[in-house]
C-alpha cells in the first residue's frame, strides 16, 4: 500500500520541477555561475537567472543561497511572463568597496517596470564607508548610489531585509503602486550623508510596517506625488526622523496627500515628525496627514513644520513657500524634546498653514513642559496639550 504522505510529497516535486504543469519553478544563481566568494562578479549569473524567472509562464523563484555574492550596478527589467516572481535571498548581496566603481550611477541594485516582485529574506551590504569618508573630506567626490530601487513597478513586496552602509539612499519606491515594504531592518552612521532609509515618491498605495532605522538622514523621507501612505510600528533613530518633503523645489509639482503614520518611536534623532519645503515658488501641497500615538525619546525636534528651507542659502533668499499645508493632525505625541522648542510650525506667509490639530500632546525639555513656536500657523488643540498650543 501506497503511504499517502509519500505520494503527496513525490507528487508536489513532480509538479514544481514541471512548468507545464503550472507549478513553481526555482533558479539558483549558483546554477548560472554565480560565486558565494564576496569577490567575483555575479552580475551576469544574477542577470541570467532573473531572465529565466522573467521568461517563466508560470511563478518563479530566484534562489540565493547563504554567501557573499559581489554584484554591479545591475537593472532587473520588467515586461516578464508572469507577475509572481519571488527572490528568496539568504546570503549577504556587496557591492564594490572601491566607491568609483558605482560612481555617479545612481543605483545599485535596480528593478524597472516590474510586476508582481516579492523579495524575502537577505543583507545588502552597500560598503559606503570609503565614499562617506570622501565626502567628509570636502574632495571632490562621486554621488554614489541608492542601494536597493523599484521604478514604474506594481505590486511589489519587501520582507525581512536588511540594508547597510548604503552609498545614498537604501530604499527607494518611485513610481509605483501596491509596495509592501516590511520587517527590514537599516543600519548606516549617524554621520553618513543622504543615506535615507526609505523613501516614497510619486508612489500610491505604500505600506511600511516594522521597520528599524538607524542613518545618518531621514529614517523615511515622502517626497512629491506620494497618496496613501501608511507607515506603522517605525523605530527611528539615530536619524532625521520621518519627513514628509523637501517639497516645492519645483515650480510646478504634485503634491502629497493621505499619509499616516502610527504607533513610531524615536530615539535620539534630529527630528520626530517633519514637513519640509523650500522657501520659493511652487504649485505642491500637503494635506490629509495623520500623526498618531509617537513616542519621542530626546528628540531635538518632535514636531516640526520648516517651509524656510534653503540649504546654503542658494536659490530662494527673499521668497516664500508656495506649498499649501492643511489638515494635519498630531494626536498622542509624549516623550522628551532634546530643546526647549519641541513644538515648532514655521509655515509661509503666503500659504499659512491650516487645519493644524493637537489633541493629547505632552512634551517635555528637562523635567519641565517644553515650549511651542508658531508663525503663520492656524488650528486647534483639544485633550492636554503640553507645551501650551501657539496655534
Amino acid at each position: 500500500m501506497v503511504n499517502p504522505r509519500s505520494f503527496l510529497v513525490l507528487a508536489l516535486f513532480f509538479i514544481f520541477f514541471n512548468p507545464s504543469l503550472g507549478g513553481l519553478v526555482s533558479f539558483n544563481v549558483l546554477d548560472s555561475g554565480a560565486k558565494p566568494d564576496g569577490k567575483t562578479d555575479s552580475t551576469k549569473a544574477f542577470l541570467n537567472a532573473w531572465a529565466a524567472a522573467c521568461g517563466s509562464v508560470t511563478p518563479a523563484t530566484v534562489y540565493v543561497p547563504p554567501g557573499r555574492y559581489l554584484l554591479l550596478d545591475t537593472i532587473f527589467r520588467g515586461q516578464c511572463k508572469n507577475r509572481a516572481i519571488t527572490i528568496q535571498i539568504e546570503g549577504t548581496l556587496v557591492a564594490p568597496s572601491d566607491y568609483g566603481v558605482l560612481g555617479n550611477a545612481g543605483n545599485w541594485l535596480s528593478f524597472e517596470y516590474v510586476d508582481g516582485v516579492s523579495i524575502y529574506g537577505g543583507i545588502l551590504d552597500g560598503q559606503g564607508i570609503g565614499l562617506w569618508a570622501c565626502k567628509a573630506s570636502g574632495k571632490s567626490c562621486p554621488s554614489g548610489a541608492t542601494s536597493l530601487s523599484f521604478t514604474n513597478s506594481n505590486n511589489i513586496v519587501i520582507n525581512g531585509l536588511t540594508s547597510l552602509n548604503s552609498q545614498l539612499y537604501h530604499i527607494v519606491i518611485n513610481g509605483c503602486q501596491n509596495v509592501k515594504v516590511q520587517d527590514v531592518r537599516v543600519s548606516a552612521s549617524r554621520k553618513s550623508p543622504n543615506t535615507d532609509g526609505i523613501h516614497v515618491q510619486l508612489s500610491t498605495g505604500v505600506t511600511i510596517l516594522g521597520a528599524k532605522i538607524k542613518t545618518g538622514d531621514d529614517c523615511i523621507s515622502i517626497g512629491a506625488g506620494t497618496n496613501n501612505l501608511w507607515i506603522e510600528n517605525v523605530a527611528c533613530g539615530p536619524g532625521h526622523g520621518i519627513s514628509i518633503g523637501s517639497l516645492g523645489k519645483d515650480l510646478q509639482e504634485p503634491g502629497v496627500q493621505n499619509v499616516t503614520v502610527k504607533t513610531v518611536t524615536f530615539t535620539g534623532s534630529q527630528n520626530g515628525v517633519r514637513i519640509k519645503s523650500w522657501g520659493r515658488p511652487s504649485s505642491g501641497f500637503v494635506k490629509g496627514v495623520l500623526f498618531q500615538h509617537a513616542l519621542m525619546v530626546n528628540v531635538q525636534n518632535p514636531i516640526v513644520i520648516d517651509q524656510n528651507y534653503c540649504p546654503n542659502n542658494q536659490g530662494c533668499p527673499g521668497e516664500v513657500s508656495g506649498v499649501k499645508i492643511s489638515d494635519v493632525t498630531y494626536q498622542d505625541i509624549h516623550g522628551t524634546s532634546a530643546t526647549e522648542v519641541a513644538v515648532k510650525f514655521d509655515c509661509s506667509s503666503k500659504n499659512p498653514c491650516s487645519g493644524i490639530t493637537l489633541q493629547d500632546v505632552k512634551l517635555t525639555y528637562l523635567n519641565q513642559p517644553a515650549d511651542a513656536s508658531c508663525v503663520n500657523a492656524e488650528g486647534m488643540a483639544s485633550g492636554l496639550v503640553e507645551p501650551t498650543s501657539c496655534l
